[in-house]
């Protein structure tokens, strides 16, 4: 795959230059057609043999073009603030919108590589990293960034030239480090490993494009065109994913809201007794020192008026403020409609130690888009996978992730949206989306029960909730909550 003869001879130095000044053209006209035109975000990933001149081409290539409009990111070993969240977080935090260009050193590929190297290989870790790669990667095409990966490579001979070269200048001595030095012992593992990740991991979509670095100018070269290259393609076709007619992550079983008992109530005698000491039993928990390996997610979803503000606020009450957080979900902001549909929501995973309580959620994607019709059916379709993948992060980084579906009858829901209307301190909680959604209860009602099949799973699974009676739920979310923190803690 690597080619080792790196320096075309039949091109002269004013060839060089000559293609160099074109290329620079090109590249800062295509860079601004691609910024007015927005159709998509274009991430860069670099990866290469260590002393290949990765960083030194980087920064001329931001000399070249506009780097307003490029970020550049270099991801160190995680601390311990990286590892009290998923490890895919900081990745997506700094996912570049529709419009600029993302250059990332290392990311998700740099343990990858590691891992390929080692003499004794753990293949099934192996594997199951490369698939969340690939899965990683097509989740971003389809949600508009466009991946390219660039390998720098070059001969062990060409390493060893270019190393001792820069060390015998004063002024580009600093340029080598540590890793430049072991890449000289371990030569052909990381060769080997290189060989075995790009040929796992590359797909139509998401490219691997090799880059000869042995001749600074052709490596130049080499890479401004491969990245002019990108920017003049048209997006690249989304994978394709399954329908809905795929299995469920779990034995599908009867529509969960359909088997609810609404009747079931609590006497207010019994609900102060029981919401006060389900509160005490939460606020030890969270404060527990078991705690501090854990995290909490919250799922708050249902029909309107089913009363989750009321048992997100019963829950509030018995944690710290500093200690939580909650995130309202509304329409997307431009910046927030500008990257991949989950990024806003990484931003607000929580950390150990902590508690995130969504009021609404990503599953605004295959409830309110699909029936409102603000989004493709590819896109809610392929959701189902993305979420499922998502929640199942959080869930390998010790996150106990809560998903609660209130509902409730619509006599009920009429009654609630009535006293709503006509009551000064409520008259807030009602809009004109409430009574739309209430007209298009029989197509929410088909996308709940889709996506009850679809996401109910082990990692995750719902709850679902009779609320006609809010001492009942509220009640009855409590002792979910708790009794998922002081399992954990066991």
């Amino acid at each position: 795959m690597f080619q080792e003869a790196e320096i075309d001879p039949k091109l002269s130095q004013s060839e060089f230059k000559k293609i160099e000044a074109h290329l620079r053209v090109q590249l800062i006209n295509e860079q601004y057609r691609h910024i007015n035109l927005k159709d998509r975000a274009l991430l860069i990933l670099i990866a290469g043999i260590d002393g290949a001149g990765k960083g030194e081409t980087i920064n001329l290539l931001n000399d070249w073009m506009d780097p307003r409009h490029i970020h550049t990111v270099a991801f160190p070993d995680p601390n311990d603030e990286d590892r009290a969240y998923p490890p895919a977080r900081r990745f997506w935090l700094k996912l570049p919108a529709k419009g600029e260009i993302g250059i990332v050193f290392g990311s998700g590929y740099t343990p990858l590589f590691k891992a390929a190297a080692r003499k004794h290989q753990d293949i099934d870790a192996l594997e199951q990293n490369i698939r969340f790669v690939r899965r990683l990667e097509a989740n971003l095409v389809a949600n508009g960034v466009q991946v390219i990966k660039l390998w720098f490579h070059l001969s062990r001979e060409a390493q060893r030239a270019r190393t001792e070269q820069l060390l015998s200048n004063p002024s580009t001595a600093w340029q080598v480090n540590k890793l430049d030095l072991k890449a000289q012992k371990k030569f052909e593992s990381i060769r080997r490993a290189g060989q075995l990740i790009i040929e796992a991991t590359d797909a139509a979509y998401s490219p691997w494009v090799i880059i000869p670095s042995a001749d600074p100018q052709l490596r130049t070269v080499r890479t401004a065109q491969a990245i002019l290259q990108a920017l003049k393609t048209a997006a690249p076709k989304v994978p394709k994913f399954h329908d809905p007619a795929r299995q469920s992550p779990l034995p599908p079983a009867a529509y969960p809201v359909a088997q609810l008992q609404q009747a079931l109530t609590l006497s207010k005698a019994e609900y102060d007794a029981q919401i006060l000491q389900l509160q005490n039993r939460l606020a030890l928990a969270v404060r527990s020192k078991g705690f501090k390996k854990q995290a909490l997610a919250l799922v708050f979803e249902g029909a309107d008026a089913a009363g989750k503000g009321g048992a997100i606020r019963r829950v509030t009450r018995a944690i710290d403020a500093r200690q939580f957080d909650v995130m309202p979900v509304s329409a997307p902001t431009p910046a927030e409609m500008s990257r991949p549909y989950l990024w806003r929501f990484w931003g607000h995973v929580p950390r150990r130690g902590r508690v995130a309580i969504f009021d609404r959620s990503w599953y605004g994607r295959v409830l309110v888009e699909r029936v409102e019709k603000l989004v493709s059916r590819a896109s809610w379709v392929r959701a189902y996978d993305e979420i499922n993948d998502f929640e199942k992060q959080m869930v390998e980084q010790n996150t106990i992730v809560l998903k609660f579906w209130l509902d409730v009858t619509p006599d009920e829901q009429l009654k609630r949206f009535k006293e709503r209307t006509h009551s000064p301190f409520k008259q807030f909680k009602i809009t004109d989306d409430d009574w739309r959604n209430r007209r298009k209860a029989k197509a929410y009602a088909t996308a709940a029960k889709e996506m009850f099949a679809y996401t109910n799973t082990l990692e995750a699974p719902w709850h679902v909730l009779p609320a006609n009676d809010k001492h009942y739920a509220r009640v009855e979310v409590l002792k979910c909550i708790v009794k998922a923190l002081e399992d954990a803690q066991r």
